[in-house]
């Protein structure tokens, strides 16, 4: 009985070490295979290593970097968590599992995780993986120390003076926005929306100068004029004076949006502001072809039209468009009180 027992204990030696060895062996393959990028087949020797040998967490850490190079994000976080059940200090594993929370959204998780690598001096970067999770979470006050210090640690990534700008930009500070946005438009030139933005981040100073120039580039990139594109760029060129080209792109918006009243004011009031009454007066007739009793609009022809000279009609325009809306007595109170 005695030398049986020894007989199994001898058997379940060998077992144990064959198996372990048979591990080692699947741990090494999957490592080949991984260092050739053939992920699945990675996977499945990462696999049978921990069936064989489920203590092994060399084995359990590799099986997670390939799940995650996989985007199986929950695959890899189960294998990093067994990592971390023997050892809660090993550092890459912890910024592992930041960058996994951080990939699918989960901030406090990553920041968590990311502070506890950081502590243990992981060789992988978690600045930006801190600064941009409590960007996401809108606690700038906290995002802006881990921003900065990934700017330091990765000036190539143009992302980090981006979300340093949006950071500004929401809470209207669009001065101390301007030279991020500028740093990452430079750092990568191929984004013409990140260009866009930087051009109304200008305009909201407002610094119509840089905005023009900015609208300019992002088109010149591929970004989209639309009829957006083309309002904004307006509203600039109006700021700079630059009347006829602000009326430019007004007319561009109106060849897509012929019945939008706010637009056909806009071209009617600039024509009017630089002298062009009877361009004032056929923009303000559309308007009435749309509304016709629209009081504003025939009281600016009624304007016009003194301004032009014919000072009988024009009072007359005035006084139908007062009778249609009393209100525009202030109207013309504050005009004679100007000049206009």
């Amino acid at each position: 009985m005695k030398n049986l027992l020894i007989l199994i204990l001898v058997i379940t030696s060998f077992t144990t070490l064959a198996q372990t060895d048979s591990a080692d062996y699947f741990l090494q393959e999957g490592i080949k295979a991984k260092g050739e990028r053939r992920w699945q087949v990675a996977q499945n020797h990462f696999q049978k290593s921990v069936l064989l040998n489920a203590s092994n967490t060399a084995a359990h850490k590799e099986l997670g970097l390939v799940y995650a190079e996989q985007r199986k994000y929950d695959l890899a976080k189960q294998s990093f968590t067994e990592v971390l059940k023997k050892n809660a200090n090993d550092a890459e594993v912890n910024a592992q599992m930041a960058n996994l929370y951080f990939w699918t959204r989960k901030w406090n998780e990553a920041i968590q995780y990311a502070k506890k690598a950081q502590e243990l001096k992981a060789p992988l970067k978690t600045n930006y993986i801190i600064g941009k999770s409590y960007y996401e979470m809108e606690d700038y006050g906290q995002a802006f120390p881990y921003l900065q210090n990934a700017l330091k640690e990765e000036p190539a990534n143009a992302e980090i003076p981006y979300i340093i700008g949006r950071s500004f930009v929401d809470m209207s500070n669009y001065r101390s926005a301007a030279p991020y946005f500028v740093q990452a438009i430079q750092t990568d030139t191929t984004k013409p929306r990140w260009i866009y933005e930087t051009a109304l981040n200008f305009a909201a100073i407002p610094d119509d100068v840089n905005a023009i120039k900015y609208y300019e580039l992002a088109a010149a990139r591929g970004y989209k004029t639309d009829n957006d594109y083309y309002e904004n760029l307006s509203v600039s060129y109006l700021g700079l004076g630059q009347a006829d080209k602000c009326i430019e792109a007004m007319k561009k918006v109106l060849e897509k949006k012929p019945a939008d009243v706010t637009l056909l004011y806009g071209v009617a009031d600039v024509y009017y502001k630089i002298g062009k009454y009877q361009d004032a007066i056929d923009y303000w007739d559309k308007i009435l072809l749309y509304d016709k009793k629209n009081a504003r609009a025939l009281y600016m022809i009624g304007m016009a039209y003194q301004k032009k000279g014919d000072t009988q009609k024009g009072q007359q325009l005035c006084d139908q468009a007062i009778a249609m809306d009393p209100t525009l007595k202030n109207m013309r109170t504050q005009k004679m009180q100007v000049g206009l």
